[in-house]
């Protein structure tokens, strides 16, 4: 029995693929560095980040984290304009498709309030707890707005009980203006 050939070496593609490329120095090099960066791996960078107080740096952090907690507050006022576009265009018929729609009005809303506190759980801080009680509340505010277009898009498809029914016994009942009397021949 013969020996078994050794496998042909790799193409040069696969050799170039696999080996790190050489990098320019820096003399060779006649592009200037970025703005902020430093090519001495982060040694400068480091001088200056510990130079800086950690109570800025938590500030700046706090002050991001309150940016993005109005974001999410105001975000369902974002929904407002289409929502009710949406339901003005459903029409005020008993179908499906505007039951559904209603049903999803409410549901968000619903959800969002009972959410409010894990929606800005991740951006609660000792120090911005006592800022994020202004921003829980337009939150709030908006899911409200949100559940106002519901109740009115209920009311348009003639669900509420805004007129005289008999389980609405404090309710007067209503005297007609003018009363038809039939002739009869």
């Amino acid at each position: 029995m013969s020996s078994p050939l050794p496998p042909p070496p790799p193409p040069q593609w696969v050799v170039a693929m696999n080996s790190p490329m050489a990098r320019p120095s820096k003399a060779a090099s006649s592009i200037p560095d970025p703005p902020g960066f430093s090519s001495s791996r982060g040694g400068k960078q480091r001088e200056k980040q510990q130079q800086q107080p950690a109570a800025m740096k938590r500030g700046e952090t706090d002050d991001l984290k309150m940016k993005k907690a109005w974001e999410i507050a105001i975000a369902p006022s974002k929904q407002l304009p289409m929502n009710g576009i949406m339901m003005y265009m459903s029409g005020n018929s008993l179908q499906i498709f505007s039951i559904m729609m209603v049903f999803m009005l409410f549901k968000g809303p619903i959800q969002g309030l009972i959410n409010t506190n894990a929606a800005f759980a991740k951006y609660e801080t000792p120090t911005t707890r006592g800022r994020l009680i202004a921003v829980k509340a337009v939150y709030v505010l908006m899911q409200l707005l949100l559940l106002a277009l519901g109740i009115w898009k209920v009311n348009g498809m003639g669900l509420l009980p805004t007129t005289r029914s008999d389980w609405l016994a404090w309710e007067s009942e209503r005297q007609p203006l003018e009363r038809a009397y039939f002739a009869f021949r």
